[in-house]
């Protein structure tokens, strides 16, 4: 067992509520809302129309941007109409309404078997780019993105994720013990899209039985994979702690990026759906999704399609009338809802009810710096805390705020039950506006500046 890093907590993991769950197909619904927006940057543009007839995985919004990622129809049927819809992050973003004729008809060069070998370099970023891949443990960065690094950036360890080690989620271990053979095949793809020469299979030892399977097949496959089996500490499965108890190496703090240190990280669902794209060209339009907690009487590992309804799989899962919070995602980094309206989208890794939530009464700061000893950050989130009560933003920059990642371990060992992720949240919400505010004013200065700038004039040839 390798060694871990600096701070963490040990919450129960509340797994056993799931892990036992074999996943099964969740119904297919009559309508689904497909957001535009289901990635980290720019959203995508609707190319379909009320009144079109869309087949299942045809592209129906094109990116905007590089660092984006195409949106496809998850079933076959109608196109009722582009309309906002509630997203995760508590707003609206506008979505495709499909009705589903249940036909199942596939767009045409869809679900087309390949020869894996066949592919080049450039054939796997296409496939992985055109299917739409992101990362499917929550970051939801485009997959594509992430293959592509700079020349200067060589890639020299892939790292498979599999760690999944927020509470209560267990749909990358079932995806683990259930489809091994494709995950690695998706792991082969993406390492070469890089040129990797190591390449690991990251599991935490909660999860025994999926470390057996995969060093079994990948013995039996003859490849020169390391699954290598982590410490149970959260956020294990954060990408910079990762690499650190991996490799020894440590990520610099932002901009910096593991591409910094030769490294890059994958979601094992994310290699499943690259090995989906590449052999047969199957777009990411469903997801394993964890419904858990103690507020559903039958707790499911469900295959579920991009835009089906959360309050259909709630149903499914049969939730109490004692649940008293959803959150999507786990209970330490995961978005409390304020409605089932939501739809599962690409990082929809869970659906957890909880019953009985109390929230309790804050108190002051008493500095007993336990937060800072369970930082993986390093961090003093105390101090955070203080100065954005204060409104004192300049102080929360100085203590480096915009570099937290919002695991929750500060807020989760608090004595005095202080929301300091919260405060993280909201000195954010200030300070990036008035960063990007400062980035364009400069810009443009400097924009007008060279345009005045006497221009220089050739001297005349004799």
């Amino acid at each position: 067992m390798v060694k871990g890093f600096k701070g963490g907590v040990h919450p129960a993991d509340k797994k056993e509520l799931s892990a036992g769950k074999a996943i099964e197909v969740a119904p297919v619904p009559k309508v689904v809302r497909i957001p535009l927006q289901q990635h980290l940057g720019a959203p995508c543009n609707p190319i379909v129309k009320p009144g079109d007839i869309v087949k299942k995985g045809q592209k129906i919004g094109e990116p905007t941007g590089f660092v984006s990622a195409p949106v496809h129809a998850s079933v076959s049927g109608k196109v009722l109409e582009i309309a906002p819809t509630p997203h995760i992050f508590g707003t609206e973003v506008p979505a495709v309404i499909i009705e589903n004729d249940g036909q199942e008809t596939w767009a045409d060069g869809v679900n087309t078997e390949r020869d894996l070998n066949a592919l080049s370099i450039d054939d796997i970023k296409k496939a992985v780019k055109e299917c739409g891949l992101v990362g499917m443990g929550g970051a939801t960065f485009p997959t594509h993105v992430k293959i592509s690094p700079p020349p200067n950036k060589p890639i020299d360890t892939f790292i498979a994720n599999g760690v999944e080690c927020e509470p209560y989620l267990t749909a990358d271990y079932r995806l683990m013990l259930e489809k091994p053979d494709e995950i690695l095949e998706g792991v082969k793809l993406l390492s070469r899209a890089v040129n990797a020469a190591r390449i690991i299979v990251a599991i935490e030892a909660n999860k025994p039985d999926a470390v057996k399977l995969m060093r079994e097949r990948v013995k039996a496959k003859n490849l020169n994979f390391e699954v290598v089996q982590l410490k149970v500490k959260y956020p294990q499965g954060a990408e910079k702690q990762l690499i650190k108890a991996l490799t020894g190496r440590e990520v610099p703090p932002p901009p910096g990026l593991p591409m910094d240190v030769g490294c890059l990280v994958q979601n094992v669902g994310t290699c499943y759906a690259a090995m989906q794209a590449c052999k047969f060209n199957i777009p990411l339009i469903e997801r394993v999704v964890s419904v858990t907690g103690e507020g559903v009487e039958e707790p499911k590992n469900l295959l579920c399609r991009i835009g089906t309804p959360i309050k259909d799989l709630l149903t499914l899962c049969r939730i109490k009338p004692s649940a008293q919070k959803l959150i999507l995602g786990g209970p330490m980094m995961g978005l409390a809802q304020w409605t089932d309206e939501v739809v599962v989208v690409k990082g929809t890794s869970g659906v957890l009810a909880l019953e009985d939530v109390p929230t309790p009464e804050q108190g002051p700061c008493i500095r007993c710096g336990r937060c800072v000893e369970v930082c993986i950050i390093g961090l003093v989130p105390s101090a955070i805390s203080i100065a954005v009560e204060a409104q004192d933003w300049d102080a929360a920059e100085r203590e480096n705020v915009l570099d937290c990642i919002e695991c929750g371990c500060c807020t989760y060992t608090c004595p005095a039950k202080r929301q300091i992720v919260h405060y993280v949240k909201q000195a954010k919400a200030v300070i990036m506006p008035r960063k990007a505010a400062e980035a364009k004013k400069k810009a443009e200065e400097e924009k007008k500046k060279a345009e005045s700038a006497p221009k220089q004039t050739e001297p005349q040839k004799s």
